[in-house]
């Protein structure tokens, strides 16, 4: 997927009704109040036999940046939101509700913007000690945890 694809995903996402069950969606996961879509993921680059390399990371890295920077061109500086507090809160037993809860257990932090009552938030999921990560796009209604 290039960077203009997934900016027109995005703007799909902003713009398109949220169903009023979970459901499939083409490129991810949509419900009540949420929209959410795997821009890159590991298994995107290469089979499911074969380990992701340093060229995927670089990649995925490469798009996350090229992204946010032409979001920003749009809507101006991001938050930088940390789900640290989150996480804990997870780890202790509080139940995050979607769609915030898969943003929570897989990112350290979120570049966040609200933009026409939606928020639109770009995650990073980096494997730890290792070569592989994911880019992930929500947009909804529903305020962070």
């Amino acid at each position: 997927m290039t960077t203009a694809h997934h900016l027109r995903l995005i703007d799909e996402m902003r713009t398109t009704e949220f169903p009023v069950a979970c459901m499939p969606s083409v490129s991810g996961v949509s419900g009540p109040g949420y929209h959410t879509a795997f821009l890159r993921t590991d298994h995107e680059l290469r089979g499911d036999d074969e380990p992701a390399g340093p060229e995927h990371r670089a990649q995925c890295l490469a798009e996350h940046d090229a992204l946010l920077t032409l979001l920003t061109a749009r809507w101006g500086e991001p938050q930088l939101m940390s789900l640290w507090s989150a996480q804990e809160r997870m780890m202790s037993g509080e139940v995050i509700p979607a769609p915030w809860a898969d943003p929570v257990a897989g990112c350290e932090f979120v570049r966040l913007w609200r933009v026409e009552g939606r928020w639109i938030a770009i995650g990073l999921v980096l494997e730890e000690g290792g070569p592989g990560c994911e880019l992930t796009v929500l947009v909804t209604v529903i305020d962070p945890p």
